[in-house]
């Protein structure tokens, strides 16, 4: 353990001690509710120093009465006595803290001056801010150079436009129309939960003085370019990286063409910073996924995680490498897939996180041999980012929500030091369930794991009615993590004991066992959930399995469609969130075709597809179980007509049922108080049918 970090956790120590509950209070603690979860400070996106002195990260505050939260920027002195320190420049808005690459000042983005997000620039007392840019429209992502002479940003524009005010121009005209209809000619009319608009995301350069602020108009990077980066709907600053010589950007993009909607294939695209010429695809050999890239120390070589099979948007993610015109896998027989990646100081290694058998860690890859090493346990890392010999990283579990954490990267074997503590009063006197991951011979005889979540406050002597989780994905992982949507906490607070099994199909177990899934959504995973439910129920004598509800969203959602007609026996009730009614018509209806046509086999019109083989709507002729069904208005992954086919199918058939319906909800309800309206009725529901009082 290294001196400063020492002084930095005793400090902190110090500080946090009045945060301790003493034993009387934990007699009487209570369960954890969702609205206690939709209101915990939720900590994301650290950022060390480039000396490893400081880390910056973010802090996302509920306001349940307004029902919005807001976002504020703290630092960590690791070097110094004290606790975590709230910037001032929060009270403005804020998000996307960024060191300088001398790092003696922080930019980020914030909406303070005129309604538009910009970047600006503070320095480390952040009691004030200088605005950077004044972009014509919202600044979506930004980065700075390594040298700290360039910015890059992107903006929302539309592509046919070779100049920011034509984008200006053509939305006034819009605005102004009295018309409504819109025409399209081209599928990815929606995704996710928004309409295609004809804007893409586009980078753009400018120059920064020796203050750090912007010299001179921006100059387009992608002008001709059909595609969006950052990717939609979620692609963020990891897209694109401007590389150490400061020449040019590399950003990973896919073509909008006309098989944009049943194409995974993102190429790294290359482009001057100058402007003075097209984007080259460097990638275009592989015809499958290739993102986030990143370049080393030394600008010698770049990396970026890769997919091998085209269409498939859950193949495993490798790192790969290019040094000069050669490129290479750097761990092939490693059977784990990349989530994102960093380069050390001195270019010999690669972080990258990845999940491992109900965990996701973080973990180490030497550069030159390939060999990967764990440098976290138990629990979830969700970020994490390194400078000056020092690691921090967010890591929660099923029993808490994130803290950041700090190591060495050149002590080996130490204890990781505890640098924060936030929701220490909010969780004061709530019991968390004990949990406990256990294994079972599946499907094939092949291991598979899952989590039992004991109730709150829970009592040996007496048997609890279950919540039997069912994961969405179907390439996820119900694993050792604080989730938002899918909390096990929130029943084991209201009383349940709660079951959760990674079936076939489940990521972080290795590819094959991630493939298994594909064109067997009704047969390997029900077996698994059947295998699993036996055993947990065979294991632990506190389930009671003649009071047990099922409860899934989206191929979890499908898979309690399909089990109400293939494996009713054990179920008191039901819960499909956001689930698929009929196979075959979701295969049209949905936005990203990629993923129908994998899981099948194909298109719906083509030969030998899945979608009749396992499709719930051709067996509701058998539903029985009382069934709740959730629906959101703006789902466009699973649309609105499979969960109102879900319900209508109920009703007519005379099952006992109801549907909770948010018209402002995509395929997650992330809206706060919408949350706790979601738990309330679905523990009323799953109370209806186990328990008569809670």
């Amino acid at each position: 353990m290294t001196k400063t970090l020492r002084t930095a956790a005793s400090a902190l120590a110090l500080s946090l001690a009045a945060f301790a509950v003493a034993p009387a209070a934990l007699a009487q603690a209570r369960g954890f509710t969702a609205k206690d979860m939709v209101n915990l400070e939720r900590i994301s996106d650290p950022r060390v120093s480039p000396d490893g002195h400081y880390v910056l990260y973010s802090v996302r505050t509920m306001d349940y009465a307004a029902n919005k939260a807001s976002v504020s920027l703290w630092i960590v002195d690791l070097k110094a006595r004290m606790a975590p320190r709230r910037l001032a420049i929060s009270d403005g808005g804020v998000s996307s803290g960024r060191w300088s690459p001398d790092g003696k000042a922080i930019y980020f983005v914030s909406g303070r001056t005129g309604g538009l997000d910009q970047v600006y620039r503070t320095d480390l007392a952040a009691e004030a801010a200088t605005q950077v840019t004044k972009a014509p429209f919202d600044v979506g992502v930004f980065k700075i150079a390594p040298d700290g002479k360039s910015l890059v940003i992107s903006q929302a524009v539309f592509p046919e436009c070779d100049t920011l005010d034509c984008t200006k121009d053509k939305l006034a005209a819009k605005g102004a129309a009295k018309t409504t209809g819109v025409v399209y000619d081209k599928l990815f009319i929606r995704h996710w939960d928004t309409w295609a608009d004809g804007l893409q995301n586009h980078l753009y350069a400018l120059k920064l003085d020796d203050q750090g602020l912007v010299s001179g108009a921006p100059v387009a990077l992608m002008n001709g370019f059909n595609g969006d980066t950052p990717t939609k709907p979620f692609g963020g600053d990891e897209d694109f990286n401007i590389m150490p010589d400061g020449k040019s950007v590399v950003f990973s993009a896919k073509l909008a063409d006309r098989e944009e909607a049943w194409s995974t294939n993102y190429d790294l695209w290359r482009a001057p910073l100058t402007g003075a010429s097209a984007p080259i695809n460097e990638t275009e050999a592989n015809e499958a996924m290739d993102s986030q890239p990143t370049a080393s120390p030394d600008g010698k070589t770049t990396a970026w995680l890769a997919m091998k099979r085209p269409g498939f948007e859950a193949d495993r993610m490798a790192i790969m490498v290019r040094e000069g015109d050669k490129v290479r896998e750097m761990s092939p027989t490693w059977d784990r897939s990349a989530q994102s990646i960093a380069w050390s100081a001195d270019g010999k290694t690669i972080y990258t996180t990845a999940e491992d058998v109900g965990q996701t860690k973080l973990f180490a890859v030497d550069v030159k041999s390939g060999r990967v090493m764990a440098l976290t346990g138990e629990g979830h890392v969700s970020a994490f980012g390194l400078g000056g010999g020092t690691l921090v990283y967010a890591q929660d579990d099923l029993k808490g929500p994130a803290q950041l954490y700090a190591i060495s990267t050149t002590k080996k074997g130490e204890a990781p030091i505890k640098l924060t503590n936030n929701n220490a009063e909010a969780l004061a006197g709530v019991a968390m369930g004990e949990t406990e991951q256990f294994s079972f011979p599946g499907w094939n005889g092949e291991t598979v794991h899952g989590y039992v979540v004991k109730p709150a406050n829970f009592d040996p002597a007496k048997t609890y009615p279950v919540a039997f989780l069912i994961h969405g994905g179907p390439q996820g992982s119900f694993g050792n993590l604080f989730h938002y949507r899918w909390n096990a906490q929130t029943y084991a607070g209201a009383g349940y004991a709660v079951v959760m099994i990674d079936f076939h199909g489940s990521t972080g177990y290795g590819q094959a066992f991630t493939d298994a899934i594909s064109q067997h959504w009704g047969d390997r995973p029900l077996e698994d959930l059947q295998k699993g439910w036996a055993f947990a129920t065979g294991k632990y004598s506190f389930l009671d399995k003649d009071r047990a509800c099922a409860l899934g969203g989206s191929y979890g959602g499908f898979m309690v469609n399909w089990i109400a007609s293939q494996w009713k026996e054990p179920w008191k009730c039901l819960v499909n969130h956001d689930g698929i009614f009929d196979s075959r018509f979701m295969g049209y209806s949905t936005e990203e075709l990629w993923f129908s046509e994998w899981e099948n086999g194909g298109p719906p019109y083509a030969a030998n597809t899945t979608y009749s083989k396992f499709n719930p709507a051709d067996h509701v002729d058998q539903w029985s179980v009382p069934t709740m069904v959730v629906q959101g208005g703006q789902d466009f992954r699973v649309p609105l007509e499979e969960g109102i086919g879900t319900f209508t199918a109920l009703q007519r058939k005379g099952v006992p049922s109801k549907l909770l319906y948010f018209p402002n909800e995509n395929h997650w309800v992330l809206k706060a108080q919408n949350s706790v309206q979601w738990h309330a009725e679905v523990l009323q529901w799953l109370d209806k049918w186990t328990k008569t009082t809670r």
